[in-house]
Protein backbone atom coordinates (compact mmCIF):
# COMPACT_ATOMS: atom_id res chain seq x y z
CA UNK A 1 0.00 0.00 0.00
CA UNK A 2 3.10 2.36 0.31
CA UNK A 3 4.15 4.43 -2.64
CA UNK A 4 8.08 3.73 -2.35
CA UNK A 5 8.60 7.03 -4.54
CA UNK A 6 6.03 9.06 -2.69
CA UNK A 7 7.74 8.03 0.63
CA UNK A 8 11.52 9.02 -0.84
CA UNK A 9 10.17 12.53 -2.05
CA UNK A 10 8.57 13.31 1.35
CA UNK A 11 11.49 12.08 2.96
CA UNK A 12 13.45 14.48 1.06
CA UNK A 13 11.22 17.00 1.69
CA UNK A 14 11.38 16.71 4.95
CA UNK A 15 15.26 16.60 5.21
CA UNK A 16 15.49 20.34 3.79
CA UNK A 17 12.94 21.41 6.63
CA UNK A 18 15.47 19.57 9.16
CA UNK A 19 18.04 21.18 7.94
CA UNK A 20 16.11 24.92 8.08
CA UNK A 21 15.21 24.68 11.67
CA UNK A 22 18.24 23.62 12.76
CA UNK A 23 21.36 25.71 12.13
CA UNK A 24 22.51 25.46 15.33
CA UNK A 25 22.98 22.18 15.67
CA UNK A 26 24.03 21.82 11.79
CA UNK A 27 27.42 23.75 13.02
CA UNK A 28 28.42 21.67 16.19
CA UNK A 29 27.23 18.81 14.03
CA UNK A 30 30.63 19.77 11.52
CA UNK A 31 32.48 20.71 14.91
CA UNK A 32 31.99 17.25 16.56
CA UNK A 33 32.96 15.81 13.27
CA UNK A 34 36.83 17.26 13.97
CA UNK A 35 37.35 15.11 16.77
CA UNK A 36 34.87 12.39 17.42
CA UNK A 37 34.55 9.28 15.63
CA UNK A 38 31.10 9.73 13.49
CA UNK A 39 30.58 12.82 14.90
CA UNK A 40 28.70 11.62 18.00
CA UNK A 41 29.61 10.62 21.41
CA UNK A 42 28.21 7.39 21.02
CA UNK A 43 28.06 5.30 17.92
CA UNK A 44 24.55 5.15 18.28
CA UNK A 45 23.43 8.75 18.16
CA UNK A 46 23.59 8.25 14.46
CA UNK A 47 20.31 6.33 14.19
CA UNK A 48 18.53 9.25 14.83
CA UNK A 49 16.46 10.81 12.37
CA UNK A 50 18.06 14.20 9.87
CA UNK A 51 21.72 14.55 8.30
CA UNK A 52 23.18 15.52 11.40
CA UNK A 53 22.69 14.98 15.24
CA UNK A 54 20.60 17.70 17.15
CA UNK A 55 22.38 18.84 20.33
CA UNK A 56 20.43 19.12 23.41
CA UNK A 57 20.79 22.60 25.52
CA UNK A 58 18.04 21.50 28.32
CA UNK A 59 15.23 18.95 29.55
CA UNK A 60 12.65 19.17 32.12
CA UNK A 61 9.76 16.67 32.98
CA UNK A 62 8.63 15.83 29.46
CA UNK A 63 9.97 18.30 27.55
CA UNK A 64 13.52 18.82 25.92
CA UNK A 65 14.91 22.21 24.19
CA UNK A 66 17.94 21.65 21.84
CA UNK A 67 20.84 24.83 20.70
CA UNK A 68 17.96 26.10 18.16
CA UNK A 69 15.74 26.86 21.24
CA UNK A 70 13.10 24.41 19.85
CA UNK A 71 10.76 22.33 22.35
CA UNK A 72 10.07 18.93 22.05
CA UNK A 73 7.37 16.63 23.55
CA UNK A 74 10.03 14.18 24.64
CA UNK A 75 8.49 10.62 24.43
CA UNK A 76 11.92 8.95 24.17
CA UNK A 77 13.00 9.78 27.77
CA UNK A 78 16.69 8.88 27.04
CA UNK A 79 15.41 5.69 26.02
CA UNK A 80 14.21 4.27 29.65
CA UNK A 81 16.77 6.59 31.13
CA UNK A 82 14.49 9.45 31.97
CA UNK A 83 11.37 7.34 32.65
CA UNK A 84 11.06 9.02 35.57
CA UNK A 85 10.68 12.76 33.81
CA UNK A 86 13.93 14.71 33.19
CA UNK A 87 15.80 16.73 35.78
CA UNK A 88 13.43 15.42 38.77
CA UNK A 89 13.71 18.26 41.19
CA UNK A 90 14.31 15.59 44.47
CA UNK A 91 16.85 13.68 42.28
CA UNK A 92 18.91 17.45 41.39
CA UNK A 93 18.95 17.96 45.33
CA UNK A 94 19.96 15.00 46.26
CA UNK A 95 23.13 14.56 44.02
CA UNK A 96 24.04 17.61 44.32
CA UNK A 97 24.31 17.41 48.02
CA UNK A 98 26.15 14.03 47.76
CA UNK A 99 28.39 15.78 45.37
CA UNK A 100 29.40 17.92 47.95
CA UNK A 101 30.03 15.57 50.93
CA UNK A 102 32.35 13.21 48.73
CA UNK A 103 30.69 11.10 45.32
CA UNK A 104 32.65 8.04 45.61
CA UNK A 105 34.86 6.46 48.40
CA UNK A 106 35.10 3.02 47.92
CA UNK A 107 32.98 2.39 50.68
CA UNK A 108 29.10 2.21 51.27
CA UNK A 109 27.26 5.33 52.33
CA UNK A 110 24.01 5.48 54.55
CA UNK A 111 22.33 4.55 51.77
CA UNK A 112 22.95 1.39 50.99
CA UNK A 113 20.60 -0.50 53.41
CA UNK A 114 17.56 1.62 52.07
CA UNK A 115 18.34 1.15 48.47
CA UNK A 116 18.81 -2.59 49.48
CA UNK A 117 15.40 -3.11 51.01
CA UNK A 118 13.46 -1.23 48.34
CA UNK A 119 14.73 -2.98 45.47
CA UNK A 120 13.97 -6.34 47.47
CA UNK A 121 10.61 -4.80 48.37
CA UNK A 122 9.95 -3.44 44.67
CA UNK A 123 11.17 -7.30 43.37
CA UNK A 124 10.71 -9.54 45.96
CA UNK A 125 14.17 -11.07 46.13
CA UNK A 126 16.23 -10.26 49.10
CA UNK A 127 19.51 -9.68 48.34
CA UNK A 128 21.00 -6.62 46.10
CA UNK A 129 24.74 -5.79 44.16
CA UNK A 130 24.74 -2.27 42.44
CA UNK A 131 26.70 -1.73 38.56
CA UNK A 132 27.49 1.17 37.13
CA UNK A 133 25.40 0.04 33.46
CA UNK A 134 22.79 -2.56 33.15
CA UNK A 135 25.34 -4.37 30.70
CA UNK A 136 27.57 -5.16 33.68
CA UNK A 137 24.94 -6.13 35.59
CA UNK A 138 24.27 -8.90 33.29
CA UNK A 139 28.07 -9.67 32.64
CA UNK A 140 28.28 -10.24 36.17
CA UNK A 141 25.08 -12.22 36.53
CA UNK A 142 26.37 -14.19 33.73
CA UNK A 143 29.84 -15.48 35.24
CA UNK A 144 27.97 -15.78 38.31
CA UNK A 145 25.97 -18.59 36.35
CA UNK A 146 28.59 -20.16 34.59
CA UNK A 147 30.30 -20.49 38.39
CA UNK A 148 27.35 -21.88 40.47
CA UNK A 149 26.63 -24.62 37.91
CA UNK A 150 29.99 -25.39 35.99
CA UNK A 151 28.19 -25.09 33.15
CA UNK A 152 29.84 -23.08 29.85
CA UNK A 153 26.48 -21.25 27.94
CA UNK A 154 24.18 -18.87 28.47
CA UNK A 155 20.95 -19.16 26.65
CA UNK A 156 19.06 -15.87 25.60
CA UNK A 157 16.24 -15.12 23.40
CA UNK A 158 16.52 -14.76 19.46
CA UNK A 159 16.71 -11.50 18.69
CA UNK A 160 16.71 -9.98 22.27
CA UNK A 161 19.13 -7.30 23.61
CA UNK A 162 21.06 -7.13 27.01
CA UNK A 163 23.37 -3.84 26.44
CA UNK A 164 27.04 -4.71 24.74
CA UNK A 165 27.05 -8.14 26.56
CA UNK A 166 28.86 -10.69 24.17
CA UNK A 167 27.22 -13.56 25.00
CA UNK A 168 23.47 -11.69 24.31
CA UNK A 169 24.58 -10.64 20.54
CA UNK A 170 23.63 -13.87 19.09
CA UNK A 171 20.72 -14.92 16.49
CA UNK A 172 19.48 -18.01 15.06
CA UNK A 173 20.75 -18.01 11.32
CA UNK A 174 17.55 -19.30 8.52
CA UNK A 175 19.02 -22.84 8.96
CA UNK A 176 19.18 -22.84 12.97
CA UNK A 177 22.64 -22.24 13.93
CA UNK A 178 24.27 -20.11 16.59
CA UNK A 179 25.60 -17.10 14.67
CA UNK A 180 26.69 -13.35 15.89
CA UNK A 181 23.64 -10.42 15.37
CA UNK A 182 23.83 -8.52 12.36
CA UNK A 183 26.14 -5.60 13.17
CA UNK A 184 27.63 -6.93 16.39
CA UNK A 185 31.36 -5.89 15.92
CA UNK A 186 34.83 -7.98 16.77
CA UNK A 187 33.10 -10.95 18.42
CA UNK A 188 35.57 -11.85 20.99
CA UNK A 189 34.93 -15.72 20.29
CA UNK A 190 32.55 -17.62 17.90
CA UNK A 191 29.27 -16.98 20.01
CA UNK A 192 28.13 -20.49 18.97
CA UNK A 193 30.64 -21.62 21.88
CA UNK A 194 29.09 -19.49 24.38
CA UNK A 195 25.30 -18.84 23.96
CA UNK A 196 22.53 -21.45 23.76
CA UNK A 197 19.52 -18.78 21.32
CA UNK A 198 15.95 -19.90 21.29
CA UNK A 199 12.78 -17.86 20.01
CA UNK A 200 10.80 -16.06 22.06
CA UNK A 201 7.48 -17.81 22.93
CA UNK A 202 8.67 -20.98 21.32
CA UNK A 203 8.40 -23.14 24.89
CA UNK A 204 9.23 -26.58 22.91
CA UNK A 205 12.32 -25.20 21.55
CA UNK A 206 13.41 -23.96 25.02
CA UNK A 207 12.74 -27.20 26.83
CA UNK A 208 15.01 -29.29 23.84
CA UNK A 209 18.04 -26.95 24.06
CA UNK A 210 17.83 -26.58 28.07
CA UNK A 211 17.40 -30.53 28.20
CA UNK A 212 20.92 -31.11 26.59
CA UNK A 213 22.30 -29.86 30.10
CA UNK A 214 25.57 -27.40 29.17
CA UNK A 215 23.13 -24.42 30.05
CA UNK A 216 23.97 -22.54 33.52
CA UNK A 217 21.51 -19.79 32.94
CA UNK A 218 18.91 -18.34 30.75
CA UNK A 219 19.08 -14.25 30.64
CA UNK A 220 15.77 -13.25 29.40
CA UNK A 221 13.65 -10.17 29.13
CA UNK A 222 10.17 -11.01 30.18
CA UNK A 223 8.51 -9.69 27.17
CA UNK A 224 10.93 -8.60 23.87
CA UNK A 225 11.67 -4.57 24.04
CA UNK A 226 14.66 -4.12 21.65
CA UNK A 227 13.05 -5.64 18.45
CA UNK A 228 10.11 -3.76 19.46
CA UNK A 229 7.81 -4.31 21.72
CA UNK A 230 7.12 -8.40 21.76
CA UNK A 231 4.59 -9.65 24.72
CA UNK A 232 4.57 -13.20 25.96
CA UNK A 233 2.02 -15.86 25.32
CA UNK A 234 -0.71 -16.75 27.91
CA UNK A 235 0.75 -18.98 30.42
CA UNK A 236 4.67 -18.58 28.77
CA UNK A 237 6.00 -16.68 31.68
CA UNK A 238 4.99 -19.84 34.52
CA UNK A 239 5.98 -22.52 31.63
CA UNK A 240 9.41 -20.65 31.12
CA UNK A 241 9.78 -21.20 35.12
CA UNK A 242 8.54 -24.94 35.05
CA UNK A 243 11.53 -25.79 31.91
CA UNK A 244 14.35 -23.44 33.42
CA UNK A 245 13.69 -25.51 37.37
CA UNK A 246 13.33 -28.92 35.73
CA UNK A 247 16.75 -28.52 34.07
CA UNK A 248 18.41 -26.60 36.89
CA UNK A 249 19.19 -23.40 35.45
CA UNK A 250 19.08 -20.33 36.51
CA UNK A 251 16.63 -17.90 35.15
CA UNK A 252 17.78 -14.09 35.02
CA UNK A 253 14.73 -11.63 34.39
CA UNK A 254 16.08 -8.10 32.79
CA UNK A 255 13.88 -5.73 33.77
CA UNK A 256 16.11 -2.70 32.29
CA UNK A 257 13.32 -1.94 29.89
CA UNK A 258 10.26 -3.63 31.02
CA UNK A 259 10.22 -1.60 34.44
CA UNK A 260 7.83 0.27 32.35
CA UNK A 261 5.65 -2.39 33.41
CA UNK A 262 4.78 -1.15 36.79
CA UNK A 263 7.05 0.12 40.09
CA UNK A 264 8.74 -3.90 40.36
CA UNK A 265 8.70 -4.51 36.54
CA UNK A 266 7.19 -7.34 35.15
CA UNK A 267 8.31 -9.30 37.82
CA UNK A 268 5.94 -7.94 40.29
CA UNK A 269 3.09 -6.88 37.55
CA UNK A 270 3.34 -10.69 36.87
CA UNK A 271 4.11 -12.72 39.86
CA UNK A 272 7.56 -13.80 38.22
CA UNK A 273 9.18 -16.20 40.36
CA UNK A 274 12.69 -15.15 38.39
CA UNK A 275 16.00 -16.78 40.36
CA UNK A 276 18.21 -13.52 39.58
CA UNK A 277 16.35 -10.14 38.07
CA UNK A 278 18.59 -7.01 36.80
CA UNK A 279 17.37 -3.13 36.58
CA UNK A 280 18.85 -0.87 34.82
CA UNK A 281 19.41 3.19 34.09
CA UNK A 282 15.89 3.83 35.19
CA UNK A 283 16.44 3.47 38.60
CA UNK A 284 18.88 6.44 39.05
CA UNK A 285 16.96 9.15 37.51
CA UNK A 286 19.90 9.93 35.18
CA UNK A 287 22.94 8.95 37.17
CA UNK A 288 24.85 6.03 35.83
CA UNK A 289 23.91 3.13 37.75
CA UNK A 290 22.18 -0.08 37.42
CA UNK A 291 21.49 -3.54 40.21
CA UNK A 292 20.96 -6.64 40.58
CA UNK A 293 18.88 -9.02 42.50
CA UNK A 294 19.01 -12.61 43.88
CA UNK A 295 16.96 -15.29 45.71
CA UNK A 296 18.50 -16.40 48.89
CA UNK A 297 19.53 -19.44 47.70
CA UNK A 298 21.47 -18.05 45.23
CA UNK A 299 22.94 -15.57 47.53
CA UNK A 300 24.08 -18.60 49.79
CA UNK A 301 25.88 -20.51 47.12
CA UNK A 302 27.76 -17.44 45.98
CA UNK A 303 28.31 -16.07 49.90
CA UNK A 304 31.32 -17.88 49.94
CA UNK A 305 33.11 -16.69 47.00
CA UNK A 306 32.08 -12.88 47.80
CA UNK A 307 34.46 -13.14 50.62
CA UNK A 308 37.16 -14.35 49.25
CA UNK A 309 40.55 -12.73 49.11
CA UNK A 310 40.56 -12.75 45.36
CA UNK A 311 36.91 -11.24 44.36
CA UNK A 312 38.97 -7.89 43.64
CA UNK A 313 40.00 -9.53 40.53
CA UNK A 314 36.87 -11.81 39.87
CA UNK A 315 35.57 -9.78 37.10
CA UNK A 316 32.83 -8.54 38.93
CA UNK A 317 32.91 -5.02 40.30
CA UNK A 318 34.61 -1.71 39.78
CA UNK A 319 35.67 1.18 41.28
CA UNK A 320 32.80 4.00 40.23
CA UNK A 321 30.06 1.06 41.00
CA UNK A 322 27.89 1.25 43.98
CA UNK A 323 29.20 4.58 44.79
CA UNK A 324 27.72 7.04 46.91
CA UNK A 325 26.45 9.46 44.52
CA UNK A 326 24.55 6.56 42.67
CA UNK A 327 23.02 5.39 45.84
CA UNK A 328 22.04 8.49 47.10
CA UNK A 329 20.43 9.13 43.22
CA UNK A 330 18.42 5.90 44.00
CA UNK A 331 17.22 6.59 47.06
CA UNK A 332 15.91 9.78 45.40
CA UNK A 333 14.17 8.33 42.51
CA UNK A 334 12.62 5.34 44.17
CA UNK A 335 11.45 7.84 46.76
CA UNK A 336 9.86 9.89 44.31
CA UNK A 337 9.39 8.44 41.51
CA UNK A 338 8.52 5.26 39.70
CA UNK A 339 5.71 4.68 42.26
CA UNK A 340 2.50 3.38 42.14
CA UNK A 341 1.02 6.48 41.94
CA UNK A 342 3.48 7.59 39.22
CA UNK A 343 2.68 4.86 36.81
CA UNK A 344 -1.15 5.53 37.68
CA UNK A 345 -0.44 8.84 35.39
CA UNK A 346 1.78 7.18 32.50
CA UNK A 347 -0.05 3.98 32.13
CA UNK A 348 -3.65 5.66 31.14
CA UNK A 349 -1.06 8.16 28.78
CA UNK A 350 0.19 5.08 26.99
CA UNK A 351 -3.57 4.05 26.58
CA UNK A 352 -4.08 6.88 25.14
CA UNK A 353 -1.45 7.02 22.56
CA UNK A 354 -2.21 3.49 21.40
CA UNK A 355 -6.11 4.32 21.06
CA UNK A 356 -5.18 7.34 18.88
CA UNK A 357 -2.71 5.84 16.45
CA UNK A 358 -5.18 2.54 16.29
CA UNK A 359 -7.69 5.39 15.05
CA UNK A 360 -5.05 6.40 12.49
CA UNK A 361 -4.18 3.02 10.99
CA UNK A 362 -8.21 1.92 11.31
CA UNK A 363 -8.95 5.22 8.67
CA UNK A 364 -6.62 4.60 5.92
CA UNK A 365 -7.16 0.52 6.42
CA UNK A 366 -3.54 -0.60 7.14
CA UNK A 367 -2.84 -4.04 8.53
CA UNK A 368 -0.78 -2.48 10.87
CA UNK A 369 -0.80 -2.88 14.93
CA UNK A 370 -0.12 -1.15 18.20
CA UNK A 371 1.61 -2.77 20.77
CA UNK A 372 1.79 -1.03 24.97
CA UNK A 373 3.51 -2.46 27.62
CA UNK A 374 2.68 -0.91 30.63
CA UNK A 375 3.96 3.45 30.27
CA UNK A 376 5.64 2.21 26.83
CA UNK A 377 3.50 1.85 23.43
CA UNK A 378 4.62 1.07 20.09
CA UNK A 379 3.35 0.98 16.53
CA UNK A 380 4.11 -1.89 14.02
CA UNK A 381 3.72 -1.83 10.00
CA UNK A 382 1.94 -5.60 10.05
CA UNK A 383 0.24 -7.56 12.65
CA UNK A 384 1.98 -8.28 16.27
CA UNK A 385 4.46 -10.38 15.48
CA UNK A 386 5.02 -13.12 18.53
CA UNK A 387 9.17 -13.85 18.39
CA UNK A 388 12.43 -11.73 17.67
CA UNK A 389 12.74 -13.38 14.29
CA UNK A 390 8.83 -11.98 12.86
CA UNK A 391 9.56 -8.64 14.95
CA UNK A 392 13.16 -8.06 12.98
CA UNK A 393 11.78 -8.99 9.32
CA UNK A 394 8.91 -6.66 9.55
CA UNK A 395 11.56 -3.95 10.21
CA UNK A 396 10.52 -1.04 7.34
CA UNK A 397 13.73 1.19 7.46
CA UNK A 398 12.35 3.78 4.92
CA UNK A 399 8.83 4.19 6.13
CA UNK A 400 10.32 4.27 9.60
CA UNK A 401 12.98 6.96 9.03
CA UNK A 402 10.29 9.09 7.31
CA UNK A 403 7.75 9.01 10.05
CA UNK A 404 10.41 9.56 12.69
CA UNK A 405 11.86 12.63 11.15
CA UNK A 406 8.31 13.89 10.25
CA UNK A 407 7.52 13.85 13.84
CA UNK A 408 10.75 14.96 14.92
CA UNK A 409 9.72 18.24 12.60
CA UNK A 410 6.84 18.82 14.27
CA UNK A 411 8.54 18.80 17.58
CA UNK A 412 7.87 15.05 19.07
CA UNK A 413 10.59 12.97 19.78
CA UNK A 414 10.24 9.20 19.39
CA UNK A 415 12.87 6.64 20.39
CA UNK A 416 15.42 6.47 17.50
CA UNK A 417 15.11 2.89 17.64
CA UNK A 418 11.71 1.55 16.25
CA UNK A 419 8.46 3.34 16.47
CA UNK A 420 8.77 3.76 20.20
CA UNK A 421 6.94 6.20 22.97
CA UNK A 422 7.52 6.52 26.71
CA UNK A 423 5.16 8.45 29.22
CA UNK A 424 5.98 9.38 32.65
CA UNK A 425 3.54 11.72 35.07
CA UNK A 426 5.05 15.15 33.72
CA UNK A 427 3.38 14.15 30.13
CA UNK A 428 -0.52 14.96 28.96
CA UNK A 429 -3.26 14.03 27.77
CA UNK A 430 -2.10 17.29 25.05
CA UNK A 431 1.27 15.48 24.48
CA UNK A 432 -0.53 12.67 23.54
CA UNK A 433 -2.83 14.11 21.41
CA UNK A 434 -0.27 16.37 19.46
CA UNK A 435 1.43 12.80 18.58
CA UNK A 436 -1.89 11.43 17.28
CA UNK A 437 -2.61 14.52 15.21
CA UNK A 438 0.74 14.50 13.52
CA UNK A 439 1.04 10.74 13.23
CA UNK A 440 -2.34 11.00 11.20
CA UNK A 441 -1.17 14.14 9.03
CA UNK A 442 1.77 11.77 8.01
CA UNK A 443 -0.25 8.80 7.30
CA UNK A 444 -2.47 11.49 5.04
CA UNK A 445 0.39 12.96 3.22
CA UNK A 446 1.64 9.36 2.56
CA UNK A 447 -1.52 8.07 1.34
CA UNK A 448 -4.31 10.50 1.11
CA UNK A 449 -6.88 11.85 3.03
CA UNK A 450 -8.33 9.45 5.34
CA UNK A 451 -11.66 7.16 4.58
Amino acid sequence: MIDRERLATLRAEEETRFVELHPRSAALAQEQRATLLAGVPMPWMTRWPGSFPVSVASAQGGRLVDVDGLEYVDLCLGDTGAMTGHAVPAVTEAVAARFAAGATAMLPSPDAAWVGAELGRRFGLPFWQLAISATDANRFVLRFARHLTGRPRVAVMDWCYHGTVDEALAVLSPTGEVEPRPGALGPQVDVAETTAVVPFNDLAALDARLARGDVACLLMEPALTNIGIVLPDDGYSAAVREITRRHDVLLVIDETHTMCAGPGGATAAWGLDPDLVVVGKAIGGGIPCAAYGMSAAVAERLSGPMLGHDIDVAGVGGTLTGSALALAAIRATLSTALREEDFAVAVPLAERFTEGVASAIAAHDLPWHVQRLGCRAEYWFCPPPRDGAAAAAAVDEELEGFLHLWCFNRRILLTPFHNMALFCPAHSGADVDRHTEVFAAALDALLGPRS
